[in-house]
């Protein structure tokens, strides 16, 4: 079953002539906050869930990091990576995907199954944030 949207932009439209653009902007940007900290929090469960082969010392989950609300082709977009001491975001790639000598390491799949579980969540929040922003 499948449903059309039509009138997306005219909502928009609206939305900002009644309550102008920065407001709209700030909504946004509060709602899209809300919704990174559930991500951030079912990646960081997803990644822990996995149990310690002897080398892991948590280091993937501390670094996970959030940036600041940016427009990136006219949308409005917050980006979740890793940064930190220990550089994880050069070997995350790996855990998601696995290696050719490691097809299958602990953390396979863990960035999509994060992504998968908490997507109504993610909608539930961001809905919240802008029903109290408006």
């Amino acid at each position: 079953m499948s449903v059309k949207v039509t009138g997306e932009k005219q909502l928009l439209a609206e939305l900002e002539k009644r309550f102008g653009k920065a407001k709209m902007q700030q909504v946004t940007d509060k709602a899209l906050d809300r919704g990174a900290d559930v991500f951030i929090k079912e990646l960081k469960s997803q990644i822990k869930s996995v149990k310690d082969k002897g080398y892991s010392k948590g280091y993937t989950a501390e670094e996970i990091y959030k940036s600041e609300p940016m427009t990136m082709a006219g949308v409005r977009t917050i980006k979740i990576h890793w940064n930190g001491p220990h550089g994880r975001y050069r070997i995350i790639h790996l855990n998601e995907f696995g290696t050719v000598k490691n097809p299958n390491p602990p953390l396979k799949g863990a960035i999509a199954r994060a992504m998968r579980n908490a997507e109504s969540a993610y909608r539930e929040a961001i809905k919240k944030a802008i029903q109290e922003g408006v």
